[in-house]
């Protein structure tokens, strides 16, 4: 497996073996931002075929309070290792670990992620890698299905954070 920063001709074979439910591609969006300098977009790979991403958005969290509880802080945002049989073997600490090297990198005191409060297993994950709880918020965001129907969602989550 190898990890690499995302690239143009990345973003349709991500949209081929991990399609959003949105409209539009997520992949895209995270890609823009990475081209504007406001993340990273990171790939797994095995072999030819993306078995994982995630985002570090140098911006941080986009949740208000978040903001002002860790002002300049890093987030790794949209994390997921697919097909769900590939979970458990490495692949999301790799990521997260890349997402580390890249924060301190930049000199960055602390990194950030969310998890929703009914995922244990993800709670689980972050709590080994050294990530410790600060604060619950609201995810909220909201997407465009296929058929142009509009949903908006809430996810309760925990932000954590960890020294670097």
């Amino acid at each position: 497996m190898r990890i690499s920063q995302c690239r143009e001709e990345d973003v349709e074979l991500l949209d081929q073996h991990m399609p959003s439910r949105s409209a539009t591609s997520h992949h895209s969006a995270r890609y823009a931002r990475q081209r504007e300098g406001r993340g990273t977009f990171l790939v797994a790979w095995r072999g030819r075929v993306p078995v994982g991403s995630c985002e570090v958005r140098w911006e941080g969290c986009e949740a208000p309070e978040v903001r002002a509880a860790h002002p300049g802080c890093p987030e790794v945002n949209g994390l997921g290792v697919w097909p769900e049989i590939l979970r458990s073997q490495g692949i999301g600490t790799a990521l997260i670990r890349e997402a580390e090297r890249l924060a301190a990198q930049r000199e960055c005191r602390a990194i950030g992620l969310g998890v929703e409060k009914n995922n244990p297993r993800a709670h689980a994950l972050y709590q080994r890698l050294g990530y410790r709880p600060s604060l619950p918020y609201l995810d909220c965001w909201s997407y465009e299905d296929g058929a142009g129907v509009a949903h908006r969602v809430a996810d309760a989550c925990v932000f954590m954070v960890k020294r670097l």
